[in-house]
C-alpha cells in the first residue's frame, strides 16, 4: 500500500513553490485563489521573502501547507493515497490530499491555526529542545518530574527511535535539558523555535481553533488519516475532526504512526512538500521500508 507523507514547520526555504507556480497552471491558479483567501501576496514571501519573513510562525505555517498541498494537486495522477498523514501542520496537508476537507476550508484553517499559535506564544513566553539518544521513558519521567515542581515541561514531538522533542516553559526546558544530559542523552538542543508548541501552553489556541473546526465541514475520506494524537487509522469525519482540536496540546506521536501505518501494510511513503525530514524519519523508523520525497 502507498502511504503519503505530509511534513510540517521548519521545512520552509526561500524560493518554495516558485517551480510550481511557472509551470503548472493549476498551480498558478490555486497559489492567486490562496493570496485571495488570505488577503495578502503569500506567494511573493514564498518565493522571494527572506528567512525571517518565512520563519514568522503566521506565513510559515500556510507556506508548508500550500507548497504540500499544491504539489499533491499537480501530481493527482500519480499521486493515488491508500492512507496519509502528516507531522503536526502537516496533517492539514493530508486532510485535503484524503478529500476529508476542501482546499480553501484547511487553508483558512491553517491560518487561524497560526495566528492562534502566535498569540499563545505571546502569551506565555516558551520553547522547545531535541533530545536524541535516550529512551523515551527516561524523557517522560524527567518531564513529569519537572512538571510535579512547578513548571511545565512535556514530551511533544516523537519524531523517530532515539530523537524525541520536549516543549514548555523556558526554565522548564532548560532544566530539563541538564538533567536529560546528566541522565545520558548525547545531546538535548533548545530549538530555535517562537514557543511550547503540542504542550498544555498552547491551551489558549486549542480553545481559539476549537470553533473554527467544529464550524467547518468534514467529508468521508476516500482513504484513512492516521492522525498524530492516536497514531491509528481514522476514516470518521467526527473522530478526525475531535482529533484536530486536540493535537494543539498533544504530542505528535509520530514514530508510533509510521509503525503502525507498516503494521497495517504499508509498503511505501511518499513525501509529499518541502524538504525531506520526514522520509529520513521513516527509515529511521524502519531501515527496510521505502521512502521518497518529491
Amino acid at each position: 500500500m502507498k502511504a503519503y507523507v505530509f511534513p510540517g514547520q521548519g521545512s520552509q526555504f526561500s524560493g518554495m513553490g516558485k517551480d510550481l507556480y511557472e509551470s503548472s497552471d493549476i498551480a498558478k491558479r490555486m497559489f492567486e485563489e490562496a493570496n485571495n483567501i488570505l488577503g495578502f501576496r503569500i506567494s511573493d514571501t514564498m518565493f522571494s521573502g527572506t528567512d525571517e519573513e518565512l520563519k514568522q510562525t503566521k506565513i510559515t505555517q500556510p507556506a508548508i501547507f500550500l507548497h504540500s498541498v499544491i504539489m499533491a494537486r499537480t501530481l493527482q495522477d500519480k499521486i493515488q493515497p491508500e492512507m496519509v498523514a502528516g507531522h503536526s501542520l502537516g496533517e492539514f496537508s493530508a486532510l485535503v490530499a484524503n478529500k476529508t476537507l476542501s482546499f480553501e476550508d484547511a487553508l483558512q484553517l491553517v491560518y487561524k491555526r497560526a495566528l492562534a499559535m502566535q498569540h499563545a506564544c505571546e502569551l506565555n513566553p516558551s520553547t522547545m529542545a531535541a533530545v536524541l539518544n535516550l529512551d523515551d521513558k527516561i524523557i517522560e519521567d524527567i518531564c513529569s518530574e519537572i512538571t510535579s515542581e512547578g513548571q511545565t515541561v512535556v514530551a511533544a514531538n516523537y519524531n523517530c527511535p532515539g530523537q524525541l522533542v520536549i516543549s514548555g516553559t523556558i526554565t522548564g526546558v532548560t532544566v530539563a535539558c541538564e538533567r536529560l544530559k546528566a541522565a545520558g542523552a548525547k545531546r538535548a538542543l533548545v530549538l530555535p523555535v517562537g514557543g511550547a508548541f503540542h504542550s498544555p501552553l498552547m491551551e489558549p489556541a486549542r480553545i481559539e481553533l476549537e470553533a473554527a473546526i467544529k464550524a467547518t465541514k468534514f467529508h468521508d475520506p476516500i482513504c484513512p488519516v492516521y492522525q498524530n494524537v492516536t497514531a491509528k487509522a481514522v476514516s470518521d469525519p467526527a473522530e478526525i475532526q475531535n482529533n484536530l482540536v486536540a493535537q494543539l496540546t498533544a504530542p505528535v506521536r509520530w514514530t508510533q504512526t509510521i509503525q503502525q501505518m507498516i503494521a497495517d501494510g504499508a509498503t511505501s511513503f511518499t513525501e509529499v512538500g518541502p524538504g525531506k525530514v520526514l522520509q529520513g524519519l521513516v527509515k529511521k523508523v524502519n531501515p527496510a521500508m521505502e521512502a521518497a520525497s518529491i
